[in-house]
């Protein structure tokens, strides 16, 4: 199994739409996929989740009643959705002193693939992980059960299904949880735009992913005790994909491109801490993936990718050609993907 997790340290790149249509088309490779959700903003389950499954899902029932199967399973052909099944319960535990994680079954969008679901809950345990991060250093076990809870937790989920492969949708920022989130990554793949506020945002997270792999893994990993499951940190580059902006009047193509022709250099140094062969080294960029916005409203409604949109969806006449196009694209991405994790291991 191997963990990828998508992020930027600049929001509006379109990370949670790549990572939506990645797992459905890792699926469509025949791959058993776990998606999860992260962001305490939640913006991927609410694309994988109608508003009345995310409404069940963050009803606050006794867990009792849900432990002895009193809240009933959803329809043959809906997402089996039931309360309290989310990443922040999971941690509710912890976040409350009651214990340890709690277990939380992945919600079954369809066959083969899964989400672990979001809730705006999560935002209560940034203050949590932040205060325990320091004492992770001496030892302390109960932080060092804060700090992995994500990875447990996700752990067990990926177990529960067998998936083949992990998807981690996390936030735009650099605090406690994306923190707890990416060292439990094996690989972090970064979309970014062609603009001033991505390469802002690579000279960010570069030097940080490096400071939390070497705390953790120097400060923390000695520490652990025998028999406790940790991540190790990889939190690998696997390199950077190309969101392309929609164009407007106001932003001539020339700037697109200025931006475009120094990710690479960017990349390299402050990601990767190395120099790049040239000036045009784009052997880190995966792919270029067009703005496929005029779908986007199309797919919501349908509640399904872009790239499997058909007529009956409104997906007429070049619309569908387009939608071929898109579905070209997303394959020829998750093969790069794949053939990247292949050189990983």
């Amino acid at each position: 199994m191997t963990s990828i997790a998508l992020f930027n340290n600049k929001g509006g790149v379109g990370k949670t739409t790549l990572t939506y249509h990645l797992a459905h088309m890792f699926r469509r490779l025949g791959l058993r996929v776990l998606a999860v959700d992260l962001d305490p903003q939640a913006n991927l389950t609410s694309m994988c989740l109608d508003e009345t499954e995310i409404e069940e899902l963050w009803e606050d029932r006794d867990s009792e009643l849900i432990a002895q199967g009193a809240v009933p399973p959803a329809l043959p052909g809906f997402s089996r959705v039931r309360p309290g099944q989310t990443i922040a319960d999971a941690v509710k535990p912890i976040l409350e002193g009651t214990g340890d994680i709690a277990p939380v079954e992945p919600a079954a969008l369809m066959e083969e693939l899964w989400l672990l679901p979001g809730s705006l809950d999560l935002s209560r345990f940034e203050d949590k992980l932040s205060m325990e991060w320091s004492r992770t250093f001496a030892g302390d076990i109960a932080a060092i059960r804060t700090t992995t809870a994500f990875h447990r937790s996700v752990a067990q989920a990926r177990e529960h299904v067998q998936a083949d492969i992990v998807l981690l949708d996390v936030g735009p920022n650099l605090g406690a949880i994306n923190r707890a989130a990416l060292i439990a990554a094996d690989t972090v793949l970064m979309p970014l735009a062609a603009d001033l506020f991505s390469l802002k945002g690579l000279t960010n997270l570069g030097p940080t992913l490096r400071t939390w792999r070497h705390d953790w893994r120097q400060l923390v990993l000695p520490r652990i005790p025998e028999g406790f499951e940790a991540p190790q940190a990889d939190m690998s580059p696997l390199g950077y994909v190309i969101m392309q902006p929609e164009m407007r009047l106001d932003r001539p193509v020339k700037a697109y491109e200025r931006w475009l022709e120094r990710i690479p250099w960017v990349f390299s140094v402050a990601v990767l801490d190395q120099q790049p062969t040239s000036k045009d080294d784009a052997r880190h960029r995966i792919a270029t993936l067009r703005n496929y916005r005029s779908l986007m409203p199309l797919a919501h409604d349908a509640r399904k990718p872009m790239f499997d949109l058909k007529p009956a969806d409104g997906a007429l006449g070049s619309t569908q050609q387009y939608v071929q196009t898109c579905f070209r694209e997303f394959r020829h991405l998750a093969e790069a993907v794949l053939s990247r994790l292949e050189q990983h291991d």
